[in-house]
């Protein structure tokens, strides 16, 4: 008896969704990220305006100054959806927990220096409450922006600040106690340092333009915060003083901002490179929020690099402005 093996080839109907073939050119095989954001959008047969803001529809594309002539460009150059996102942040959550459980089980706590686990909590621990203002400024680009690639995104970028938050939370539990962290907070409220940060985060808080709040917390403020506290005061200047503790506790924040200004950089530049008149606006809203960033920032990095807080200042600053100049939303500033 002989049994003959016959293989049968199946030609599928069609590759992908209708609406997603409409957007990459044709029906032809498309990524899942591409399937998961594209087209996803609502955009028809809304049965009422919003009881609270009347003048717009529940979603809008006149909420923000921004005019594009196709939304789905806003397009995650990390190709993150739901799936992807969830894999990628639990790996590092391994690695994090890890990093927690080195430090604990090796005692590294204690042999930090006195002063270097000091100026970590006075300087890191506050900092919890702007990774919460982040968390819901990004929630607030969701609800209000306008495509789903881009707010799709904004979402897993609250949860990131989110996340932060609770690492900045646990790495002052690890370092000292409950009380500890309380302090933080009231420093936050009351102590003279923070209150031109805490001002421009509650500022960051009631603009209503979702472009600008994406352009003014992703790009300006997150831009120059976490390269001077997780670059410069962590990874340089507390690592070089027996603080290798505390860059591993903070791991996860220099990684991620350096993965998440891929996609901070490409929205940018997508909106930018659409019309004059969206680039006048983005290089506007960057000038104007650099300038309160920088302002509010100053008495943190005193706090953290005392009187070599300019010099290191300068060096981020530099940094940034090269940043802009390379997506093409801002000149020379003085």
């Amino acid at each position: 008896m002989t049994v003959e093996l016959k293989t049968v080839a199946i030609t599928p109907l069609r590759h992908t969704f209708t609406h997603v073939a409409a957007l990459i050119g044709g029906d032809k095989p498309a990524s899942r990220y591409q399937e998961a954001v594209l087209g996803a959008q609502p955009d028809t047969n809304f049965h009422y305006r919003p009881t609270w803001d009347p003048d717009h529809e529940l979603f809008d594309r006149k909420r923000t100054a921004i005019v594009m002539r196709e939304w789905n460009a806003f397009k995650d150059p990390r190709q993150l959806y739901y799936g992807t996102w969830t894999m990628g942040r639990a790996r590092q959550q391994d690695a994090m927990e890890s990093n927690f459980e080195f430090v604990e089980d090796r005692g590294l706590v204690a042999r930090l220096p006195h002063e270097v686990a000091e100026r970590a909590l006075d300087v890191l621990l506050p900092l919890r409450h702007a990774a919460w203002a982040a968390n819901m400024n990004n929630s607030a680009i969701c609800a209000y922006g306008y495509g789903a690639p881009f707010t799709s995104a904004a979402m897993f970028h609250a949860m990131d600040h989110l996340g932060i938050a609770q690492y900045l939370t646990r790495l002052g539990l690890t370092l000292s106690d409950p009380a500890r962290v309380a302090a933080a907070k009231q420093a936050w409220l009351a102590a003279p340092a923070w209150q031109p940060l805490r001002r421009l985060t509650e500022d960051t808080l009631v603009v209503s333009d979702w472009f600008e709040l994406f352009v003014a917390q992703d790009f300006v403020i997150d831009g120059l915060l976490y390269p001077l506290v997780y670059g410069v005061v962590v990874d340089d200047v507390l690592a070089a003083k027996g603080g290798t503790a505390i860059a591993m506790l903070t791991a996860f924040m220099t990684e991620w901002h350096a993965d998440s200004a891929k996609w901070v950089d490409a929205q940018v530049k997508v909106a930018a490179t659409e019309s004059d008149a969206n680039r006048a606006l983005i290089a506007g809203w960057v000038r104007a929020w650099r300038g309160r960033a920088l302002e509010a920032l100053a008495p943190v990095a005193k706090l953290a690099l005392d009187d070599e807080a300019p010099g290191y200042v300068a060096g981020v600053i530099e940094a940034f402005d090269a940043r802009c100049a390379k997506l093409g939303v801002i000149g020379p500033v003085a």
